[in-house]
């Protein structure tokens, strides 16, 4: 990650005029580096409007601004501090996201449009994966388009979900941020609190659009961690990525697109089919999240000694991590039920893929390993997300997951084990992924047959009076006796 003090010195964007942008750049004093804060040039007495020990106080404390740029910081500390949305500056984010995307990827690649080349042979790859999914399992297409995203594009289309992930934990920080001032305080330092918010905000709104930015430098598709990111119903394939991607592998791109595409059908027909499943996953984040708690002695620590001149503390302080998970029954068994559930959607996406690419693609075992131990490792951005949310969004029982699917495969055939998606009761534990076969040897009620018989039930107005003259006749009789 960088080490941009929360979003005020952001890294300079690509000039659109080409060279001619870059000498107007080096003319007009831009492109700070990222270590000065606010993004204002050098280091207070560094030189500038007067050059070094100038009797401008201007110079003292900005550098070598000139007054466009020095207008320009203004601009942006003012939007950061005037901020009065939710906890996250969404606005920020994307900006810095964006940015971030336009530096390139740490393999040294750059973000580009996506051309019509590029896009048929997404559509293409997914078009094929779709028709060998067909018979590996009984849930139909999900995808009602094939799309080729750019990086820039990625960040658009999948931030809401992210918002979504992210506001929860932000919302307790801001809360915290308030609440670690005395009592007493608390009355008269409401513009205090207000500024902490909003800086709050930005400092979190500049970590997400960094991570978020990098994130897109790596994934594949929309489906990449696990949880649907992207709108409903779009298969997703970066091209540029999934070129990086299978670069070195020794395996023909097409086959890399072509797995790659196979795993994004495989999610979007798993999240199109199970209506419950994406709120079942974003409902485990936040109650996993909201279980968490803020170090306060740690928060208290650094508003106490908050230095508007030196603001990049409380970066440090959200990279060191702040946040603990509670050590209460109902947490364990949130973190349980968030860690089960992505393992169980990937372990499936890992058995249906594989049992569809075997016997067409030669390199199908060494992608699947490759994928496998990806998913395994993560990257450095969500390295980033696990230190800002206190979670991993991994599947670590990924592996058990998978053999516990194609066991089920094996034992009930595609159609018993796709089965078990109708309800969440149905599926697998924690403690059956310990035990897979007597999972699969285990008997389950079906659940469509408990509710048809429910229906009958309360429908069946003719049984509920033969009941009843049941009861009354038992009654009469114990009134003999």
């Amino acid at each position: 990650m960088s080490d941009t003090p929360f979003g005020f010195g952001l890294p300079p964007e690509e000039p659109e005029d080409g060279d001619e942008g870059k000498k107007k750049d080096q003319q007009s004093g831009g492109g700070q580096g990222p270590a000065n804060p606010f993004g204002f040039g050098g280091l207070p007495g560094a030189g500038g409007f007067g050059g070094p020990g100038a009797d401008n106080p201007l110079a003292a404390m900005f550098g070598s601004l000139n007054p466009n740029d020095l207008g320009a910081a203004f601009q942006q500390l003012g939007q950061m501090l005037s901020y009065e949305g939710g906890p996250v500056n969404w606005d920020m984010a994307k900006q810095i996201a964006r940015q971030t995307v336009s530096q390139g990827a740490p393999d040294g690649t750059k973000d580009a449009s996506v051309g019509p080349a590029e896009r048929r042979a997404v559509e293409d790859a997914v078009r094929l994966a779709d028709l060998w999914l067909d018979d590996a399992t009984s849930l139909p297409s999900g995808s009602a388009s094939a799309v080729a995203w750019s990086r820039a594009e990625w960040v658009e289309a999948t931030l809401p979900a992210w918002q979504e992930l992210v506001d929860p934990v932000a919302e307790r920080v801001g809360a915290a941020m308030g609440d670690v001032l005395p009592e007493e305080m608390q009355a008269m330092a409401g513009p205090l609190i207000g500024m902490m918010r909003s800086m709050g905000g930005a400092m979190f709104g500049t970590q997400i659009g960094q991570a978020v930015g990098v994130l897109a430098g790596e994934v594949v598709g929309s489906t990449d961690i696990g949880l649907p990111l992207g709108p409903a119903g779009k298969a997703a394939l970066l091209p540029a990525n999934v070129e990086a991607f299978g670069k070195d592998l020794g395996v023909p791109q097409e086959e890399v697109r072509l797995y790659l595409a196979l795993r994004e059908a495989a999610h979007q027909r798993l999240f199109a089919h199970v209506p419950w499943l994406r709120s079942h996953l974003f409902g485990a984040v936040d109650g996993y999240a909201r279980g968490i708690k803020v170090d306060t002695a740690k928060l208290e620590d650094v508003v106490g000694q908050f230095d508007p001149q030196n603001p990049e503390q409380l970066q440090d302080a959200l990279q060191q991590g702040m946040f603990q998970p509670e050590d209460t029954p109902e947490q364990k068994a949130a973190l349980a039920r968030l860690e089960t559930a992505l393992a169980l959607v990937e372990g499936w996406v890992d058995a249906v893929v594989h049992a569809a690419a075997k016997p067409r693609l030669s390199s199908a075992d060494a992608l699947r390993e490759t994928l496998r131990r990806r998913r395994a490792t993560g990257g450095p951005a969500e390295q980033t997300f696990a230190t800002l949310i206190g979670l991993e969004l991994r599947p670590r029982r990924l592996r058990d997951a998978s053999r516990l699917w194609a066991s089920l495969t094996d034992a009930r055939g595609v159609d018993g084990r796709d089965g078990l998606w109708a309800h969440p009761d149905m599926l697998p534990t924690a403690t059956d992924l310990d035990d897979p076969d007597g999972f699969v040897h285990r008997e389950h009620m079906d659940f469509s047959e408990l509710d048809k018989m429910l229906g009958e039930a309360a429908g069946g107005s003719q049984d509920k009076p033969d009941l009843h003259k049941r009861d009354e006749s038992d009654s009469k009789g114990d009134d003999t006796e």
